[in-house]
């Protein structure tokens, strides 16, 4: 009787015993698993890798193109883009899975001591191009050459003919703010104002409706040897702004006229950097956006590179 006793009493003991390994490998697996997840920005040394980027979705055609040549140059490495509003994007400087973010403007100072705060490293930004906002109108408008302060009317609905102004959203975008910094100063936009889901339903919707003006990145209509934005251009019209430089002449927005800001709506496209590994993906990508072959990338997509310097060619009005 005490023999058997003592054999219950000795497979409960195995049986306690077995089940506290059990929990101790189950507690140690999650915490490698969580543990891991924190740590993932250490994890794309070498030659492979993935990372998620945020990019404004006004700069969507050339930073697909600067990913297509990096992944092609890296195989093992994969960069995958999330497009969003300039806005949304900012607030992504505080999500741990984004490295880089691609936006118009620098961060803030409360900006830098958050992420500094949260991620103890500090951001770095640099200006990798420069931008333009193109104006759009449908190919059977009667008016396409415009003042800036024709232009100003036509965003506060005071303009002589009734101007539908049209973005990838009525807030919250690189564009939007652009226009209501950079031309408006400040003021509001007309309540005629209407926002769609992207920059090609900008260019959709002014395609279809003569009374609309559209306002989109140039990247979007200013590269005549990519197929897709040359359809588009068979769909709308690219409207001409007043020179800075002498009155009465207009000017697209064509490399020239943005290298020498002859176009008046030119604006930054900045890489702002928070990872804390110097060889990680996040880095290398910036850098390449930042090299000769990045920065030609931007030059054939008829955007002026901020960091190196091609050779430039005359240009006409009509080009």
């Amino acid at each position: 009787m005490d023999i058997k006793k003592n054999i219950s009493d000795n497979h409960k003991l195995m049986a306690q015993f077995l089940k506290i390994v059990r929990t101790f490998f189950y507690a140690f697996f999650l915490f490698t698993v969580f543990t891991g997840c924190g740590n993932e920005q250490e994890k794309d040394t070498g030659d492979n890798g993935t990372i998620y980027i945020s990019a404004d979705e006004s700069f969507k055609p050339v930073i697909d193109s600067q990913i297509q040549v990096y992944e092609a140059r890296h195989p093992g490495k994969k960069i995958i883009p999330l497009y969003k509003p300039e806005s949304a994007c900012i607030k992504d400087l505080m999500v741990d899975s984004i490295r880089l973010v691609i936006i118009t403007r620098k961060f803030s100072p409360d900006e830098e001591n958050a992420i500094v705060d949260s991620f103890k490293v500090g951001p770095k930004f640099r200006v990798v191009a420069k931008d333009a906002v193109a104006v759009i109108v449908n190919p059977k408008a009667p008016d396409s050459l415009f003042t800036m302060n024709e232009l100003k009317d036509v965003l506060q609905g005071r303009f002589k003919k009734d101007l539908i102004p049209i973005f990838d959203a009525t807030r919250a975008t690189s564009t939007v703010r652009f226009i209501i910094d950079s031309v408006l100063h400040g003021d509001s936009l007309t309540s005629k104002a209407r926002g769609v889901s992207s920059s090609e339903g900008v260019i959709d919707y002014v395609s279809k409706t003569p009374g609309a003006i559209g306002f989109v990145g140039v990247s979007w209509v200013g590269n005549h040897e990519d197929t897709m934005q040359t359809s588009f251009l068979k769909k709308v019209k690219i409207a001409q702004l007043e020179s800075t430089d002498t009155k009465g002449n207009y000017v697209l927005p064509v490399q020239a006229n943005i290298y020498y800001r002859r176009y008046p709506m030119i604006r930054d496209v900045v890489s702002i950097l928070k990872e804390r590994n110097s060889d990680g993906l996040g880095h290398s990508f910036a850098s390449f956006l930042s090299n000769e072959i990045g920065q030609k990338i931007f030059w054939r997509a008829y955007l002026i590179p901020a960091l190196q310097n091609f050779s430039r060619r005359s240009v006409s009005a009509e080009e």
